[in-house]
């Protein structure tokens, strides 16, 4: 996460671009501006908290396009739409898909803040899961692989003996191996390290 957030205005008015810029400006925020769902994508940010206000009718790329995009990039900012068409189904579409809020224009400083605020909060608590899952990934990443194939077992509830006989070695190994992949894992108990294989979902493989 890099420095203050910033709001992604997308919209293909250019007078609203400019209002919505004076009025973030004017309480704080960063903003950038793009006419269109594809000038987003083509400035594509990357590592920077902050939030999408994206209109639902553009020319070009319409918003729900742009969500299901983003959606399938892997992009976590939170999308926040702000449009003049809505209608109580586009809403509904738009929450389904994740977004994390669907406002009608005009929209009340208050209310537009009040959302900003909300999706800036989740914007951090998921970087910050982001950040503890590529933190794990790099754990399990550095063990042998004998002892990721140990690690794989003992998560499964596999006795030493067991997991011993299933790869044709003695159970004093398997005691050293185990000792080592909780070292690399710095976890001080077994709960730990099933705690950490299942939120990478190891479990469900």
């Amino acid at each position: 996460m890099t420095g203050t957030p910033v709001i992604h205005v997308v919209d293909d008015d250019a007078s609203f671009r400019s209002s919505m810029s004076r009025l973030l400006h004017a309480s704080g925020y960063r903003t950038e501006l793009y006419e269109s769902g594809d000038a987003f994508l083509n400035k594509l940010p990357v590592g920077e908290s902050g939030c999408v206000l994206l209109d639902l009718r553009m020319s070009g790329m319409q918003g729900f396009e742009l969500q299901e995009r983003l959606a399938k990039s892997g992009n976590i900012l939170p999308i926040i739409f702000l449009t003049a068409h809505g209608d109580i189904g586009a809403g509904v579409r738009a929450m389904k898909a994740g977004a994390e809020d669907f406002l009608t224009k005009p929209v009340s400083r208050e209310a537009l803040f009040e959302c900003v605020e909300r999706a800036l909060a989740r914007n951090v608590q998921q970087r910050q899961q982001q950040d503890r899952m590529s933190a794990m990934r790099r754990l399990v990443a550095n063990l042998t692989p004998r002892e990721a194939e140990v690690f794989a077992l003992i998560v499964r509830g596999k006795l030493n003996k067991q997991i011993a006989h299933e790869l044709g070695t003695t159970v004093r190994t398997i005691k050293a191996h185990r000792h080592a992949v909780m070292e690399k894992l710095d976890v001080k108990s077994f709960a730990e390290a099933v705690a950490i294989a299942e939120r990478l979902g190891m479990l469900a493989q």
